[in-house]
């Protein structure tokens, strides 16, 4: 039966370590702080957003929120960029996707300066991630390695297959594999025999966004699983990608949903805001 590679303790102890840190950086008088901005009234988001605020608000970074109404136009929305990016307050701008559909994400990612771009989306922050030399590094995928370390896994020689292509995810913890010398398959809804290339994997890395899509019996035993999947399933049943109980008889560690790569996300957005006002601070 696979180790439980638990996201929440994880979690809880590099939170320590940012409250340590950001209280270091205020008795020098500088105040980590994070901008979040929400347009509309996307439920999801809405909950997201809080949990921004209070996981900021337990480690002592301080965050100002804007939320707008929905049918904000992008010029505004771009004005409002350009003063965050100016104010010396703010070291991280999130803006919450989804945007409503006048607004064009693209044109808003690469408006935040790459220096305050704590969700590691900007063009200059992907192509910094792409070469080795990473400034800020996406959240999610950032979070997945940081746990593949705590739970001693060296992917280096290792074959990795990652199950799904977004520029969220699926591309930018393919190439973070590879700087850790690991060979890497990027699958995804196109590919052919996905049952065979996962049955390859030392380690599995799935974010596809399809309930229970990779099942237990494709897992190599002994592989490592992290699942980055969260799909609602009925009115309250959360499961991810991976077939759970399934994939848990078969692999080495896994992931579980929820309490996985979830507490991990924010987490990474906390240590890129700490990290960019340690910059400032330089």
């Amino acid at each position: 039966m696979a180790t439980i590679i638990d996201g929440k303790a994880i979690a809880a102890k590099i939170r320590g370590e940012i409250a340590a840190e950001t209280a270091r950086l205020k008795e020098k008088g500088v105040t980590p702080g994070l901008a979040v901005v929400l347009v509309g009234e996307d439920p999801a988001s809405k909950v997201y957003v809080s949990m921004k605020e209070k996981a900021c608000a337990d480690v002592g970074i301080f965050s100002d929120e804007y939320k707008l109404p929905v049918e904000t136009g992008e010029a505004e929305l771009l004005a409002l960029i350009e003063k965050l990016n100016a104010d010396d307050k703010i070291d991280g701008i999130l803006v919450q996707l989804p945007l409503p559909k006048q607004i064009n994400t693209d044109k808003i990612l690469e408006a935040i300066s790459p220096a305050k771009d704590a969700d590691g989306f900007h063009p200059y922050n992907v192509g910094r991630l792409v070469i080795g030399k990473p400034t800020f590094q996406p959240c999610t995928p950032y979070g997945v390695m940081v746990m593949l370390k705590e739970a001693g896994v060296d992917l280096s020689g290792k074959e990795v297959v990652v199950v799904g292509r977004s520029n969220i995810v699926g591309k930018p913890v393919a190439f973070m594999c590879l700087q850790q010398n690991a060979t890497v398959t990027l699958c995804h809804s196109k590919t052919r025999d996905l049952a065979g290339k996962v049955a390859q994997a030392d380690v599995v890395i799935a974010a596809v966004g399809v309930p229970e899509m990779i099942k237990g019996s494709w897992i190599k035993e002994g592989a490592v699983v992290i699942d980055v999947g969260v799909n609602r399933v009925g009115e309250k049943k959360l499961v991810g990608d991976v077939e759970y109980a399934a994939a848990a008889e078969r692999a080495s560690a896994i992931t579980p949903v929820p309490g996985g790569v979830g507490p991990m996300t924010i987490t990474m957005l906390l240590y890129n805001t700490l990290e960019s006002a340690k910059r400032r601070v330089k």
